[in-house]
């Protein structure tokens, strides 16, 4: 299957040349003129690597990093490729979660040798030991933090990530709202109808039919239960 490369840039020629040198590269591209429309495209399906200019209209490079790196699994490589060349804005950058820094004007050929690099790199640690919980179609890789039905990720934002971890931990086992809200959100006080709205979340991405839940029952009185059957 080719790698799923997502190009945010607003320049839309620069972002077509890079489509295309990535594309005779055998790779499957898409491209967003903003970081708003990035995150719409990332929230229906994750790609393998992301492009990302730091100069966007609206959220800027950084902000979108920050919200990237917070709300989907840190794992996936980001190269920025902008003409903001300043040390503060490089080690920024990185600092926040890009794993490269390409300065423009670049040639489009040593881009995709970047790409072909990071996303080498990417599986090779991937599959290096890498658990996995597996019920029904689906496979959670414990390592990367990625839900996948087949070869499909499932997006999830990091809080569902780990409300499906921690019942997936408690298997069987009926958990309070209480207890799930105080390990997950690691605090004691909060609002507690923020468990049921994550759980009918994991729900709707993954039961067949949500309203009469084979994965993630409901025991009355007792709390959420995974069951993997």
């Amino acid at each position: 299957m080719s790698a799923k490369i997502l190009v945010i840039e607003d320049v839309p020629e620069m972002a077509e040349l890079v489509a295309m040198y990535l594309a005779k590269d055998g790779m499957s591209v898409r491209t967003a003129g903003s970081a708003e429309t990035g995150l719409e495209m990332i929230a229906k399906e994750l790609p393998d690597l992301v492009i990302l200019d730091l100069n966007l209209p609206g959220m800027s490079g950084f902000d979108f990093l920050k919200k990237f790196r917070n709300e989907y699994t840190p794992t996936i490589p980001v190269i920025v490729a902008s003409a903001r060349d300043e040390d503060e804005d490089i080690i920024k950058a990185l600092g926040v979660g890009a794993d490269e820094f390409v300065t423009k004007p670049f040639s489009p050929r040593v881009l995709v040798a970047k790409v072909n690099a990071n996303l080498r790199r990417n599986s090779e640690v991937s599959a290096a030991a890498e658990d996995s919980f597996a019920f029904g179609p689906y496979k959670v890789l414990l390592n990367s933090c990625v839900l996948k039905k087949g070869t499909e990720k499932i997006p999830l934002s990091t809080k569902e990530y780990k409300v499906l971890e921690f019942l997936i931990k408690h298997e069987g086992e009926a958990v309070n709202p209480e207890t799930i809200y105080k390990e997950v959100w690691k605090s004691e006080f909060g609002d507690m109808t923020a468990v049921a709205v994550y759980i009918q979340r994991l729900r709707k991405k993954i039961e067949d039919d949500p309203s009469s839940p084979k994965y993630f029952r409901t025991e009355f009185g007792m709390g959420y239960k995974f069951v993997r059957e």
